[in-house]
């Protein structure tokens, strides 16, 4: 290769770095420009919500007497979602990177993927018309025996569509994704890692224990957060699996609400003021979801020496 061929093959390996770079700033800034865009729409919009006579919002008593129990409803919700789905997610997450034979393991990973796939409003059907009923007369059974606990006091629902038939579904909606990235994550832990465990004579169980999920604890987190900003906005599955009412302690009685459910449930026939009333409900939740990224990128940092990048 001549002097010349070379000094035009790296001026145009320069050329395509810079148009790359500036091609990476340009979507990074786009995103932050969208963000920003819809912060300031959900601002705008909900000013009149918020700064209305008490009397003129539902209820009578002001937006955020409003807003405070459907807010506790939605964190219930996610709450018990992934407190069912992340044990079995990361279980699921270990066996097909460590346990399940090589075929075995692709194919469980081809229907973990699938059942990410699946829209919500399938989830949200199959709740309203299978679990709710089948799951009632379990209801009725921890009314009468347990009863004494406020989160299972009675009158149950006779038709099962309670917040925790809700965050049951949430939880098995939320469980491919935080499963599918656990995996991927377990499958990146060094192999010179956990071959020096068991060299050591550490059992399978201890060097999953000593090796993959130090590893993996930054990204399992990022798996959780994922899953529960999926549950946090998920709409049509808790609008068609939840009998809203007022908020209340119990799981199985009637009643409860999520901020998504509530917007998608009373937009289509909002006007006025109604509309900014539910437009200020989005900005919320909005910032429920930005504080909860947040906290995951602060725990995130905190471990930040177990990851594989470092």
């Amino acid at each position: 290769m001549t002097t010349n061929s070379l000094t035009t093959s790296q001026g145009a390996g320069r050329a395509g770095d810079k148009v790359f770079s500036g091609a990476t700033l340009a979507a990074g800034c786009l995103i932050l420009v969208v963000l920003f865009g819809v912060a300031l729409f959900l601002v705008i919009q909900a000013i009149p919500a918020l700064v209305a006579p008490p009397a003129d919002i539902q209820g009578g008593h002001g937006f955020f007497a409003y807003i405070g129990p459907i807010v506790v409803g939605t964190l219930i919700a996610a709450f018990i979602a992934l407190v069912i789905a992340t044990p079995v997610a990361i279980g699921v997450a270990l066996f097909i990177s460590h346990y399940a034979p090589r075929r075995l393991a692709s194919g469980l990973g081809y229907v973990v993927d699938l059942l990410a796939a699946i829209p919500s409003v399938v989830y949200g059907a199959w709740g309203a018309a299978f679990l709710a009923p089948q799951i009632s007369p379990a209801y009725g059974w921890l009314a009468s025996n347990m009863g004494w606990l406020p989160i299972f006091q009675g009158p149950a629902s006779a038709t099962g569509k309670t917040i925790l038939t809700a965050s049951i579904v949430l939880s098995v909606m939320v469980l491919p994704i935080i499963t599918s990235l656990s995996r991927e994550i377990f499958l990146q832990t060094p192999k010179l890692h956990e071959e020096a465990a068991l060299a050591l004579g550490a059992t399978r169980w201890e060097m999953i224990k000593m090796a993959v999920l130090p590893f993996g604890r930054p990204g399992i987190v990022s798996a959780i957060m994922l899953g529960l900003g999926r549950a946090l906005g998920e709409t049509m599955a808790v609008a068609l699996v939840l009998s809203s009412g007022v908020l209340t302690a119990s799981l199985i009685q009637s009643g409860n609400q999520t901020i998504a459910a509530e917007i998608a449930l009373n937009f289509p026939e909002a006007s006025g003021l109604k509309v900014s009333t539910l437009i200020a409900a989005g900005l919320v939740l909005f910032v429920i979801t930005l504080g909860v990224n947040m906290i995951a990128r602060w725990i995130i940092s905190r471990h930040k020496e177990f990851s594989g990048a470092n």
